[in-house]
């Protein structure tokens, strides 16, 4: 590849055209995916083994966790943020591939709406992605789960289980809806600092 080819390339990945775009790269890049990475599998990369049910069997620990955890919530965010870097990774890979430059993205037109569709797109991702996340985890984690074990034949419908470190899994909860919530008014503030600096109430960087 040409120098002015991974140069473009480079300005278009890496550095959105505003002061609000650059640091929501920086704190959805750094901060969100350090706290998920390192955070998130200490609180919940044992979690299926020490949860545990009434009677203590292999098979309805098993039946419960599946039914506690239809997806793990590592899965979950970790997909959450692939998708939402989806719109802006596509968008800063059109700007290097038509080298476009980033003076052009606020000062032309359709560079401009292409852009802020890219971050509406976004908001709209992490809302989906926050709704999905109250109707799979809510906002609080029980220390008791009561479990239908139906299913597996057993005389009684419902048993107990127990949920490992449940304090500690709520706590987490509400940071990373915090943390959407964070993510989603940086893009809102990204769309209102590109609207001033075209209307002139900004100066363009």
């Amino acid at each position: 590849m040409s120098p002015n080819y991974m140069r473009n390339f480079s300005e278009g990945c890496l550095r959105p055209p505003t002061v609000i775009g650059q640091f929501h790269t920086l704190f959805f890049g750094s901060v969100r995916m350090f706290f998920l990475g390192v955070l998130g599998f200490a609180v919940y990369g044992n979690e299926a083994l020490h949860f545990s049910c009434d009677p203590d069997k292999r098979e309805v620990n098993l039946f419960c966790y599946n039914q506690f955890r239809p997806i793990t919530p590592q899965v979950f965010w970790a997909l959450q943020l692939v998708i939402v870097l989806v719109p802006g990774a596509f968008f800063h890979l059109c700007a290097a591939c038509k080298s476009i430059k980033q003076e052009d993205i606020l000062q032309k037109s359709f560079y401009t709406g292409f852009y802020i569709f890219s971050v509406f797109l976004r908001i709209i991702l992490e809302v989906v992605a926050f709704w999905l996340q109250i109707q799979l985890f809510g906002f609080k984690v029980n220390a008791i789960y009561m479990c239908n074990v139906g299913a597996l034949e057993k005389k009684f419908n419902l048993t107990r289980c127990m949920v490992p470190e449940h304090l500690e899994k709520t706590i987490f909860l509400i940071a990373m809806y915090t943390f959407t919530v964070i993510t989603v008014v940086l893009c809102i503030a990204e769309i209102f600092e590109i609207s001033c600096r075209r209307l002139g109430f900004l100066k363009t960087q």
